[in-house]
């Protein structure tokens, strides 16, 4: 099944994601600004991958634009974000990006990327630093905001090939049911 994988990214999770699913699916991988130039009609899977930001998937509005246009190929996107995988509200999240139609022909993922400040553009920093000033600022916080605090107060990664795997499942199953 020819795939590509088209993944925006700001710090560096996404694109790293976007790289090893390429490598596994053996798809061809466009950042954003190149898939913009491109046509997609001779693939048969098209992924999009991008950060969750401010409750919603950056550029996801570019992907949801051309879907209604691919009605034949098999939808897929993936969303990085700071939170652990098996946070609760990450399948809220996923199912708050798409309306029901949508849901019913896109397949939505999570994949846990981090933070890392160093590689932030400056509006992003600006709002990361009053997110932690807000919930430092709680005189009773739960457990939940405590740990949020303790994670976004520096840089980690998260990423880990494993979250790729029912995405490159998913692929593989439609790639079965095409032939």
């Amino acid at each position: 099944m020819k795939t590509a994988v088209i993944y925006h990214s700001q710090t560096g999770f996404t694109r790293k994601y976007a790289e090893w699913l390429s490598e596994a699916a053996g798809a061809d991988c466009f950042d954003l600004a190149a898939a913009k130039k491109r046509s997609f009609d001779g693939y048969e899977a098209i992924v999009f991958g991008s950060w969750a930001c401010a409750g919603g998937i950056s550029k996801i509005s570019w992907f949801k634009e051309r879907a209604a246009s691919w009605p034949e190929k098999t939808l897929i996107v993936f969303s990085t974000g700071g939170s652990p995988a098996e946070s609760p509200e990450i399948a809220a999240f996923l199912r708050n990006q798409f309306s029901e139609e949508e849901r019913g022909r896109i397949h939505a993922f999570y994949c846990p990327g981090g933070f890392c400040y160093e590689k932030m553009s400056a509006g992003s920093k600006l709002m990361m630093k009053m997110f932690r000033k807000m919930i430092g600022a709680k005189k009773e916080k739960t457990r939940e905001e405590e740990e949020m605090l303790k994670m976004i107060s520096h840089s980690y990664d998260l990423t880990d090939k494993k979250y790729l795997e029912p995405i490159l499942a998913l692929l593989k199953e439609q790639s079965a049911q095409a032939q």
